[in-house]
């Protein structure tokens, strides 16, 4: 299933495969059944916003472990965070206690993930599509209420497919490139696929196109000094407007300034510039959800004489093996309690994200994949010259879609 309307474009790819060893007997849960999943109609205002903040921490938990801001770094909570849902979904024991805590969830099958992605792209005012799919190799023996589970919580399609194939990798790229409108090529490759003793592979693809709410004069953009973490001084173009009121907090070591998308003005990318002589490894290292939210908070309209930002295109790329580890997500890779999902239990062998991002005069689209492999037993001036933070979020919901650092605009 595809829920269309999107702003910035993710994916996230996971595989599984089978381990060896005893299998623990999977704890009881639900069945899968529609009725007894919330839908997101029926969602309270205050669990979208619980949950988002959940996705938020675990944003800023990953970046402080993938990046230091002296490089550039995109990565994609959201996205990160559906794909390792999924997957929870079909943990256990201290193996579900572990991934649930480092996603900052209470319970191994949340239904107010899937609901969040639903709530996010509840929106006509920019482009965000989001969608789910599981290939499972043919035979093998999952749960029932697993699939049921991904299916009813998150809308994904399931397809047997034989994991082994080229056919089923170019298949698995396709539907990679259709869902980020070709800005992520695919993830087969990093995933290791074609694999013999893959047995599903998970996919959660979110596509984000946005265009301000008060575009850019392309005339007005014009060369201008931007200061690398080394010191030095590289040549970028910059977009400017003029006395324009914007929303503006000054905060402990750094500004935040918000730029909205759209007439709703429901989703808007958020810039958070280091005070001068603090460093964006100081602010990275300062930041968590409860300090972007409190800013958010402090945000106020004022008359900005000038705001220069930088024209820029980014991609990255990082293995998140390591830094999930040191979250503490750690018995999942290479001998965890997947047994709700099948009885044959696999295993977590490798999680990726690729990204993509590029922001100019008109707007703000993004991509990013997020694969995991299962194996068999993402009035002032104010001029962002500077390394400098950034956020794309909800309003409604609090939710990060997309968070990240700009060391270099130059990509």
């Amino acid at each position: 299933m595809s829920y269309t309307r999107l702003i910035a474009g993710v994916l996230a790819g996971g595989l599984l495969a089978t381990a060896c060893g005893t299998a623990a007997a999977p704890d009881p849960e639900p069945t899968g059944d529609p009725a007894s999943l919330r839908l997101v109609a029926d969602l309270d205002p205050a669990d979208a916003t619980a949950v988002g903040t959940s996705v938020n921490q675990f944003g800023f938990d990953l970046l402080a472990q993938v990046g230091d801001g002296t490089q550039n770094t995109v990565t994609s909570p959201v996205s990160a965070a559906a794909l390792l849902a999924m997957v929870l979904a079909g943990a256990g024991g201290q193996t579900a206690e572990e991934m649930a805590a480092v996603l900052h969830l209470d319970d191994s099958r949340d239904v107010r993930v899937g609901a969040l992605l639903r709530e996010l792209a509840d929106t006509d005012d920019v482009t965000l599509s989001v969608a789910n799919a599981l290939w499972a190799r043919e035979g093998y023996p999952f749960e029932d209420n697993y699939l049921a589970f991904a299916r009813d919580a998150f809308g994904a399609t399931v397809d047997d497919a034989d994991l082994a194939s080229q056919e089923t990798a170019d298949e698995i790229d396709a539907w990679v490139r259709d869902q980020t409108e070709d800005r992520i090529d695919g993830i087969a490759a990093d995933l290791g696929l074609p694999n013999g003793d893959a047995v599903l592979v998970l996919l959660n693809a979110v596509y984000f196109l946005g265009t301000w709410t008060t575009q850019f004069d392309p005339a007005d953009t014009r060369d201008g000094g931007f200061r690398l973490t080394d010191g030095t001084t590289a040549t970028v173009p910059f977009m400017h407007l003029t006395h324009q009121p914007l929303p503006v907090a000054q905060r402990d070591g750094y500004q935040m300034l918000r730029l909205t998308y759209g007439e709703d003005e429901r989703y808007a990318m958020e810039i958070l510039l280091p005070d001068d002589g603090v460093d964006l490894p100081r602010l990275l290292s300062s930041l968590d959800a409860a300090e972007w939210a409190a800013a958010v908070g402090a945000l106020q309209v004022r008359e900005v004489s000038e705001l220069a930002l930088p024209r820029f295109e980014l991609e990255w790329k990082a293995d998140l093996n390591d830094p999930l580890r040191a979250l503490g997500m750690d018995s999942a890779f290479g001998g965890g309690d997947f047994t709700p999902m099948s009885p044959e239990n696999p295993f977590l062998d490798v999680v990726v994200q690729k990204t993509y991002l590029r922001v100019d005069e008109a707007g703000t689209e993004a991509a990013a994949v997020t694969g995991g492999v299962m194996r068999e037993s993402a009035g002032e001036t104010f001029r962002v010259d500077r390394p400098f933070a950034f956020t794309i979020s909800d309003s409604q919901t609090g939710t990060i879609l997309f968070l990240g650092a700009v060391a270099d605009p130059r990509g």
